[in-house]
């Protein structure tokens, strides 16, 4: 598996930690900066690389670390085929995945610790869409309603 991550200066601490953390499961990762800590960057630069890199399919799946989460999901959600969230507990981690089609995590490194923090990238990476008619039909109408 081939997973993006990126996170302005708010998530470069827990970045720079999953990155390692994941390296040592022998996934493969794709480090979209920052690569130095810098507390002047701003999470739309890096994280609308990682999303234009995860619709691209250059990447099976995205993590966005910003301060909250939040901003980094917004962001995300602005490029044709990204399906982001904020995700503070593990239920909306795969469910997001399996239901939803949810392709990049956003993470909040002020809002969880790292222990949490690889909860919800375990849960997040080892989902998969399932399948169903009830769930194509939805992500069917997300990508007619990007369309227009």
């Amino acid at each position: 598996m081939k997973i993006a991550i990126a996170s302005d200066h708010g998530g470069y601490e827990l970045k720079n930690y999953l990155i390692n953390w994941l390296q040592g499961k022998k996934i493969e990762i794709i480090d979209l900066g920052n690569h130095v800590y810098d507390k002047k960057d701003d999470y739309p630069d890096f994280v609308r690389v990682l999303a234009e890199a995860v619709a691209a399919g250059k990447a099976e799946k995205g993590i966005a670390i910003c301060g909250s989460g939040v901003g980094a999901s917004i962001t995300a959600n602005k490029v044709k085929g990204a399906r982001a969230s904020v995700c503070h507990d593990t239920y909306s981690a795969h469910q997001g995945v399996e239901h939803d089609k949810m392709n990049i995590l956003c993470i909040g490194a002020r809002i969880i610790g790292v222990e949490l923090a690889k909860e919800l990238v375990s849960a997040f990476i080892s989902a998969e869409f399932i399948n169903e008619d009830r769930f194509k039909r939805r992500i069917n109408k997300i990508i007619e309603l990007e369309n227009e």
